[in-house]
């Protein structure tokens, strides 16, 4: 019997018409971050980084765009962007970008713009990227191809341009959306050593995963009102041996999550054992290859109800 697991990987797009963009928050906060001031260690960081620009084959298909229509942007906002905002200030200015990025520690941003060439209704279709860091600051913006940058860059600018310091100002705080409960699934062989659940058995991957996936939850959340921490085993084992295992496992990640700063108030744990594989394999004696069979069925699922900011 198989478990269908929600993704953490909502689609991120703009919507034009009013109740069309509120049903898009609901869905796709995984552009959302929250109105918190940038820190300015981590700005700082962002406008001095200077990544390499992406390759015209980093650039996501067209087709695979979630909003294939793309949008003819502002320019003036267009002209706004530049290392050290934040995701709020790019969403404000280019709105959500166009292909499905995902929920958790996303880093990338991709809008499809039509840009008029001043040759009457002609215009050109192009490709738009915005990158951030780990703390979600945008550490550049690109085009995909050097003929749709001339048609947004004014020639002066072209010609020559002193380096101009940003002044990121910060937006208001908008209001929370309600969102659909979120659930991740982490291995836990990935976490603990095989057949351990406590603290000690956590491996040194496992606990960094951890310990990042609470920095995405308070970050992409700006009001959690519960979490539940579920573990799961495979079959190898007594019932009441995996129910134990898979409980233990749970209250670990959960005091996990506290450490890292969520109210523990907000957290319940469940300890699910054997009762919900995701896969089913051949076999009843204890062998390497079972044991590699069942692997999706050792897991923690973490589920996350909250409000995100628009």
């Amino acid at each position: 019997m198989t478990n269908k697991e929600e993704s953490f990987r909502p689609a991120c797009r703009g919507m034009v018409h009013a109740m069309a963009w509120m049903a898009s928050a609901l869905l796709l906060a995984a552009c959302g971050t929250p109105g918190r001031a940038i820190d300015p260690q981590d700005q700082a960081a962002a406008i001095a980084a200077k990544p390499v620009p992406p390759g015209a084959a980093e650039f996501p298909s067209l087709e695979t765009a979630k909003w294939q229509q793309g949008a003819f942007p502002n320019l003036d906002n267009l002209r706004q962007v530049q290392p050290g905002m934040g995701k709020d200030q790019i969403r404000q200015l280019l709105s959500w970008p166009h292909f499905s990025e995902g929920l958790w520690g996303v880093e990338e941003w991709n809008y499809i713009f039509h840009l008029h060439t001043g040759n009457g209704p002609e215009f050109m279709t192009c490709q738009y990227m915005v990158r951030f860091n780990d703390a979600m600051v945008s550490t550049g913006a690109y085009w995909k191809t050097g003929e749709c940058e001339a048609l947004v860059t004014p020639r002066t600018a072209r010609v020559a341009a002193a380096p101009v310091k940003p002044v990121v100002q910060p937006l208001p705080a908008p209001p929370p959306v309600p969102l659909k409960p979120q659930k991740i699934s982490l291995s836990t062989d990935g976490l603990f050593r095989f057949g351990g659940g406590a603290a000690a058995d956590l491996q040194v991957e496992g606990r960094r995963k951890v310990e990042q996936l609470a920095r995405e939850i308070q970050r992409n959340f700006s009001s959690i009102k519960a979490i539940t921490v579920t573990g799961h085993t495979d079959r190898i084992g007594s019932d009441a041996y995996n129910e134990t295992l898979s409980l233990k496992r749970a209250n670990t990640v959960r005091d996990l999550l506290v450490r890292a700063g969520i109210d523990a108030s907000l957290i319940r744990t469940i300890g699910a054992g054997e009762t919900s594989p995701v896969v089913d394999c051949p076999g009843s004696r204890k062998t390497p290859a079972l044991v590699d069979c069942l692997q999706p069925n050792r897991r923690v699922e973490i589920e996350v109800t909250g409000a995100v900011p628009i």
